[in-house]
């Protein structure tokens, strides 16, 4: 594999502008992609001297990469993110919080966090508190209420959204996960569920879709600078 090349015959077409329109980088959706179509981009990226942020790359994929490529990239197996390049730490106080209603949502819960992170936001990590046990999100809740943006990511019935949604006053993100028996249909019962809150205000992205919950986030963030903590991280 370390002699890959980039093809002859590009496959590839960076949307190189995008972060001058949006503020956001290409974030490079690595399912389905080649071997020989991933060197290429990331090849081309290291020549520029960029940074990018790979999402749904699998241990096999990223393992399979070339030594001179797969170097430069912070890989993390249980979101299936890479980051490529080097990127500056978070320098503020985290805005948002990513928060789970199991552990079996902890995968498309660390997509966000290490999308937030790609833009240099931290993010409160608050796991496993889904409302079978109530207590649980009622003993961190004094904790979301002064931020912003609140991610929540739940399967099954996906109450987590609604109950947070009338608990606190920031902008509550919606991520329906695939995981559940039978009728939860592959997150198809919690996308509905979503959908169907009565907490009003409730936003929702599609379903296990980590990334773009994060960039919701990012988008909210960026027009709410005055309401951020100020203070640096100790």
């Amino acid at each position: 594999m370390s002699g890959l090349r980039p093809l002859d015959n590009p496959q590839v077409t960076p949307d190189i502008q995008r972060r001058s329109r949006l503020g956001f980088d290409e974030a490079i959706f690595c399912a389905g992609k080649t071997i020989g179509q991933l060197v290429e981009i990331l090849s081309l990226a290291s020549d520029k001297k960029d940074t990018l942020l790979l999402t749904r790359l699998s241990e096999n994929t990223y393992q399979a990469l070339p030594d001179h490529l797969r170097q430069f990239i912070d890989y993390e197996a249980d979101s299936r993110t890479g980051i490529f390049g080097t990127i500056d730490a978070p320098v503020k106080k985290a805005a948002a919080a990513v928060v789970t209603a199991g552990t079996s949502d902890v995968a498309v819960a660390r997509e966000a966090v290490r999308t937030l992170r790609y833009y240099g936001e931290d993010a409160l990590q608050v796991f496993d508190v889904g409302v079978a046990g109530l207590w649980r999100l009622l003993a961190r809740v004094e904790e979301l209420r002064p931020l912003p943006v609140v991610i929540t990511v739940a399967g099954m019935d996906a109450a987590l959204p609604s109950v947070v949604g009338g608990l606190v006053p920031g902008a509550v993100i919606a991520v329906p996960t695939s995981a559940g028996y039978g009728i939860a249909e592959s997150g198809k019962t919690a996308l509905r569920a979503a959908l169907a809150s009565c907490a009003p205000g409730v936003v929702v992205v599609n379903i296990d879709n980590g990334y773009g919950a994060a960039c919701a986030a990012l988008r909210i963030l960026r027009q709410s600078d005055s309401c951020r903590p100020s203070a640096e991280i100790e």
